[in-house]
């Protein structure tokens, strides 16, 4: 079993494992529809549902098996902003996969950037892993930007791969390993 030490903290943020307390700020957000816009089969959220998802979120407070979650929940002195997520993709390729969700009155400063930089921290050094990728809708653009950000190179752009509330949409790849990670600038 793979588990952070927990909290991890960066300069403004604590990412810990998601409680049930925290059902008020993260139904704050589920309930937006811009913030499910691009969320396969999400619509905005009701309290209950909200719920079942911060119960479901609770359980994932480590990697035990390939398939696996680990979903931390990104706070602030405010409350619990958004979450940020790898999935244990493969472990004989030690891949995972990086989600993120944040409460838009949040954007803009960059705090998706530093909870993503702590996970992937956390996912390269202390877990191990080679390769960590991220995928989006083809036009969620603030979330490609996000990867960019973080380093990810783009690569793919998956032509109408999948199916999207009803009609085919195209899926953006990114990607950063281990040694590209660590020797980033800054």
């Amino acid at each position: 079993m793979f588990r952070p030490t927990y909290p991890i903290r960066s300069a403004r943020l604590t990412l810990r494992p998601v409680t049930l307390d925290d059902l008020d700020d993260v139904h704050a957000y589920q309930r937006r529809p811009d913030v499910v816009r691009w969320m396969l089969g999400a619509g905005p959220r009701t309290r209950e549902q909200s719920r079942a998802s911060v119960v479901a979120m609770a359980g994932e407070d480590a990697l035990r098996a390939e398939g696996d979650c680990l979903t931390l929940a990104v706070a602030t002195d405010a409350g619990v902003i958004g979450t940020v997520e790898l999935v244990w993709r493969s472990r004989r390729d030690r891949t995972a996969e990086l989600g993120y969700v944040l409460h838009p009155d949040h954007g803009g400063r960059g705090l998706a950037t530093e909870a993503a930089t702590a996970l992937l921290d956390w996912g390269f050094d202390e877990f191990g892993l080679h390769r960590i990728y991220a995928r989006c809708h083809g036009r969620n653009e603030a979330s490609a930007r996000l990867m960019a950000r973080l380093g990810m190179r783009q690569e793919a752009h998956h032509v109408q791969s999948y199916r999207f509330r009803g009609e085919w949409a195209d899926q953006l790849v990114f990607a950063v390993l281990a040694d590209e990670w660590r020797s980033r600038p800054g």
